[in-house]
């Protein structure tokens, strides 16, 4: 076959330009950028939503917080309110504790108290002299000999009241200590005893001279077994006005009331005439307060002597 009559391609000659495909392109990248964009303010709305959630959680949070820590600040003033009232309860309780235990105290003292005046003779403080009078049936509960070493004479056993009796010698032996002679001439004496003395200075001295100095039966301070008649040396076993002239009564003066006892009729009472020898035992509180004020026992009330009838043995 002969091919002479084809044409001939040129080859210096340019392909023509496709269009669509410049369109196609066009419009592939326009949509992509279309969808770019749409994609970008999408993800931008959503960026706006997610940041103003994330204020909004935030606000809320600081709410929250703020409400959190208000309520713990109320809860923590309610529990420091509460615990201070109970505090204040705890000390009102245990203020009516201590009253409570002070109270029982004071009830156990005051049974104590009462025990201890029970088993004391209140006969042992009445003012006996002409005044009141003593049963003839009274004796003292316990009655105990005063040791030969501390009486004037060894022919009569004397008799002290017991719980007093170590006061009288304590009272003696302290006198001895200082160089002063002291004995007991007459301590308790009966109710007949009493009667038989007085007999005795009536029918010598007279009704009304024995009854300025010696006291009728029941009447005696001698009968309540705390009294005793002190003498020294060199009167001739006589109690009378010259005692006052002995370093023995001048001793007892400065020094009785330490061991309980007392003057019963000093001058110008008016009871009986002055007996310098005559003491009585009345406790030692009770005389030392007497010391003090310069009062003498039958200047004071009986009431306010029974004030000191606990104290009589202490």
């Amino acid at each position: 076959m002969n091919d002479i009559n084809k044409p001939t391609k040129t080859l210096n000659s340019a392909p023509k330009p496709n269009l669509w495909g410049f369109v196609i392109v066009a419009v592939i990248l326009i949509g992509a950028s279309t969808y770019t964009y749409l994609r970008f303010t999408s993800i931008t709305a959503r960026i706006d939503l997610l940041q103003s959630s994330v204020l909004s959680l935030a606000n809320n949070l600081s709410s929250t917080t703020a409400q959190l820590q208000s309520a713990i600040n109320e809860t923590h003033s309610s529990l420091a309110n509460a615990l201070n009232a109970q505090q204040q309860n705890v000390g009102v309780v245990q203020q009516q504790l201590s009253n409570y235990q002070s109270q029982v105290g004071n009830l156990s003292g005051t049974l104590s108290n009462i025990q201890k005046l029970a088993q004391i003779d209140p006969q042992l403080l009445v003012k006996y002299s002409k005044a009141y009078f003593l049963n003839e049936n009274y004796v003292p509960a316990h009655l105990a000999n005063i040791p030969d070493a501390y009486e004037y004479s060894s022919k009569k056993q004397l008799l002290f009241l017991t719980q007093a009796l170590p006061r009288l010698e304590a009272m003696i032996d302290a006198a001895t200590s200082s160089g002063v002679t002291l004995y007991v001439d007459s301590a308790y004496r009966s109710f007949a005893e009493q009667k038989a003395l007085k007999g005795d200075y009536t029918v010598i001295y007279g009704a009304g001279t024995a009854n300025s100095f010696s006291a009728d039966q029941g009447y005696s301070e001698h009968q309540l077994g705390t009294a005793v008649d002190v003498i020294g040396p060199g009167l001739g076993g006589a109690l009378d006005d010259r005692f006052d002239g002995t370093a023995a009564y001048r001793w007892m003066v400065a020094n009785a009331y330490r061991y309980g006892f007392v003057l019963s009729y000093p001058k110008n009472n008016s009871y009986y005439v002055y007996e310098p020898w005559h003491w009585r035992y009345v406790g030692i509180r009770l005389a030392t307060d007497l010391h003090n004020q310069g009062k003498n026992f039958y200047d004071l009330d009986q009431r306010t002597i029974d004030t000191y009838l606990i104290n009589l043995f202490d």
